[in-house]
């Protein structure tokens, strides 16, 4: 589907808590509103998804302990397995992308990025290239080893960006397109203890902004496509002074992930624990933010967000909750209003084609 009104929506979730696999949701460009038409429960744990290049497939992690990744064809009656799931070499992979003609995913627990070649029709091939990550961090719980929580096919040119929870850093790689070898380039180390998790691209590409989970706030850095460096430039907080709900030293604060506004001038960013999605306003450059508010995601444990192609609507799958909720976003402001929600047990990611 590549009309506005043809878009649907997909929804990843833990089927090991409960979620339904794959459920495909009807989307009213009007309104915002979801409608659920199909599940499809033939991946176990689908908690990330991407569509194709073409949206007439979509791709997902399976995160178990032997990783593994699967393609499905887009369908009016739901999306449909083109092929047996391909181990990706890696254990708990939390998160993927398409890169030059590949799938490659970040492998939580076994802290590692993973490439499987993408066959003309759309199936994944194997064996997977895999990349070891090396180092650690200052948090004895979550931090000894490498964590590769996410990665990222950075725009304007031929690199992949992965945020690692476990040692602070954002790796950039270069993907060879005929063997699927990633090789990293260049690593830049955060703050120690951040907890990297995820990023999100301003839409002039040449800044991007890292959600730190341990530490929440998010770092700024400038991005040179050309070169593939990506320098940091500061942390901003998530919250306003006096705009924390709860008792931080009380309540859990983990952000989960962040979208950019297509327009460029918001950001927001959800906040587990603490249930609240933040708002920043970008300037013209995107070079620094400033927080306006935070609003409740309208459920419990909001592990994904996702941005309607317009810019007028936002998603949040809110895990524990086990529902979809969807805002109204204010154009002058930025700041979005719940307008509506979907049951989704175990949710973990929203995505459309």
């Amino acid at each position: 589907m590549t009309t506005e009104q043809g878009l649907r929506a997909y929804i990843g979730s833990f089927t090991q808590a409960g979620g339904a696999g794959i459920t495909t949701a009807a989307l009213d460009p009007e309104t915002g509103a979801l409608t659920p038409l199909h599940t499809t429960a033939e991946v176990a744990n689908p908690s990330f998804l991407a569509p194709g290049r073409d949206r007439r497939r979509l791709y997902a992690v399976s995160e178990i302990e032997h990783g593994a990744a699967a393609a499905f064809t887009l369908t009016p009656d739901g999306p449909e397995l083109l092929a047996p799931p391909v181990p990706v070499g890696g254990a708990s992979p939390t998160h993927l992308t398409l890169a030059a003609g590949h799938l490659v995913t970040a492998n939580y627990t076994s802290g590692s990025v993973s490439a499987l070649p993408i066959g003309p029709d759309g199936t994944l091939g194997g064996p997977a290239a895999v990349l070891a990550h090396h180092g650690s961090g200052p948090d004895p719980e979550r931090q000894r080893t490498p964590h590769a929580h996410s990665v990222y096919a950075a725009p304007g040119g031929t690199r992949l960006l992965s945020a690692d929870l476990g040692t602070d850093s954002v790796r950039s790689c270069s993907l060879d397109p005929v063997t699927g070898m990633t090789q990293i380039r260049d690593e830049v180390r955060l703050r120690p203890g951040s907890g990297p998790r995820h990023l999100a691209f301003h839409p002039g590409g040449g800044h991007v902004y890292v959600v730190n989970e341990l530490a929440p706030a998010l770092t700024r850095c400038r991005w040179d496509a050309e070169h593939g460096t990506l320098t940091p430039l500061g942390e901003t907080p998530l919250f306003m002074d006096g705009d924390q709900p709860g008792d931080p030293g009380a309540d859990p604060c983990h952000p989960s992930t962040a979208v950019v506004s297509p327009d460029g001038r918001f950001l927001w960013t959800a906040v587990r624990g603490r249930d609240r999605i933040c708002v920043h306003a970008l300037d013209a450059s995107g070079a620094e933010l400033a927080p306006v508010t935070s609003v409740p995601c309208g459920g419990s444990w909001p592990r994904d967000l996702a941005m309607h192609p317009t810019g007028r609507f936002l998603y949040a799958a809110n895990e524990r909750s086990g529902d979809i909720t969807w805002f109204t976003v204010d154009h002058a402001t930025g700041i979005p209003t719940r307008t509506g929600s979907m049951p989704a047990p175990a949710a973990s990611c929203v995505v459309f084609a």
